[in-house]
């Protein structure tokens, strides 16, 4: 008997909005995902920054079989030695030697702790703020997202997300992000500040150099921790391994997810030993989870970085994402932001941009818009991504805008 998954995906499956895309998908490989009805659609948006490395790429895949012939989970965080996850730990620790960069008040991070997913790798590293320093309050930014659990919540910067969740948790402040005159706002009973290096949801804002060591300087001198959310900018989305590396700085705490497990839920945040050891004592085991650090997403994890640096493929996507904008010229688009493959395309309204993104997906692009700027355009496709690819389904798109809406 025929099963119609459609149906069944409406009635059984928990809905989020009431126009979900409800494309019905058969497979996926490279750039490129396929519907059961036959069509082709090509990936522009990496499952919302997730596919770094492509659908299924061979290195992941084979990462994954080897480890599902040794173990799957064998016990909760912490306590056994497994292979999978201290080697991805060394190597996390590795991208993070940056000899150029400024070194922070309690030293380079060589501690990791692991999530199943990027919010939860938040919550820990609100935690772990707190219990550092002993302080109540945490300083986030307008229009930032950085999950959706309660306390990951409570951070987000649009009052609209979060209003009918209320109460949150308490001694949230925020700042604009980029607004060098807001730093005075952090203060010796800042815990932590916890900002984006490029404002994702936002719709994609970059900051100046000056203003990201101005932070830095600021947190330095009150003694608040600086954690950066690297969820969406990390693995070489931005040009290069980390987005926060060109401006010279260096965080108390990173936080990574999406993009780091090539397909599989992981998240991760990380600090030096002597900020990480608090979870020790005071009380014992001050953070736990089960499925933190599973064995098959940290293979996948380790083969996604070994691609991403044995391929260069951060240093790569800084050209293609310049391509992107060099397409993409045409008189309904106002503005295009971004670094390397995080690109926001700006149009005068979500009402314009919901049908360009329709009209987009009938002829096979998939594209998206940001929770807090919700006209413009998503386009942060898999690094992997080619030139032809790249001109392929910037093409397309302007053959929507050429037709207008």
């Amino acid at each position: 008997m025929h099963i119609n998954q459609r149906q069944l995906f409406f009635n059984h499956l928990a809905q989020t909005s009431d126009f979900p895309l409800a494309i019905e998908i058969d497979r996926a490989e490279g750039v490129y995902m396929y519907g059961t009805n036959g069509q082709r659609y090509l990936d522009l948006i990496s499952g919302i920054g997730v596919s770094n490395v492509g659908h299924r790429h061979p290195a992941v895949l084979a990462a994954i079989q080897q480890q599902m012939d040794k173990y799957l989970h064998l016990m909760v965080y912490g306590e056994f030695v497994q292979s999978p996850q201290v080697r991805l730990a060394e190597a996390l620790t590795q991208t993070l030697n940056l000899p150029q960069a400024q070194t922070a008040p309690y030293g380079r991070i060589n501690n990791v702790y692991f999530s199943n997913s990027g919010t939860e790798a938040i919550e820990g590293a609100l935690k772990l703020a707190k219990r550092f320093t002993g302080r109540p309050e945490v300083i986030s930014c307008f229009n930032a997202y950085h999950g959706a659990t309660q306390g990951a919540l409570s951070l987000s910067g649009a009052e609209f997300f979060k209003r009918n969740f209320r109460p949150l948790i308490p001694g949230i402040r925020q700042i604009q992000h980029g607004a060098t005159a807001d730093l005075d706002m952090i203060t010796n009973k800042t815990a932590a500040v916890v900002i984006e290096v490029v404002g994702g949801e936002a719709g994609v804002r970059v900051p100046e150099v000056a203003y990201m060591q101005a932070l830095r300087k600021r947190c330095t001198e009150v003694g608040a921790l600086l954690i950066l959310d690297e969820i969406q900018t990390g693995f070489g989305r931005t040009g290069t391994f980390w987005a926060f590396e060109p401006y010279g700085i260096y965080p108390d705490v990173l936080v990574s997810a999406k993009g780091m497990g090539g397909g599989m839920p992981i998240g991760a945040f990380m600090a030096s030993q002597e900020v990480m050891s608090v979870f020790k004592n005071n009380p014992i085991l001050g953070h736990i989870t089960t499925f933190g650090g599973h064995p098959v997403s940290c293979a996948a994890s380790l083969a996604t970085l070994t691609v991403i640096r044995d391929q260069q493929l951060e240093e790569q996507a800084n050209a293609k994402g310049d391509l992107i904008k060099s397409l993409i010229q045409h008189p309904m688009v106002k503005e295009i932001r971004g670094k390397g493959l995080m690109l926001a395309a700006e149009f005068d309204s979500f009402e314009v941009l919901k049908k360009v993104i329709d009209r987009c997906i009938e002829r096979g692009v998939i594209t998206d818009w940001f929770l807090f700027c919700d006209n413009s355009m998503r386009i942060a496709p898999p690094l992997t991504i080619t030139e032809a690819q790249i001109k392929e389904g910037c093409e397309i798109i302007l053959g929507v805008l050429e037709v207008g809406v």
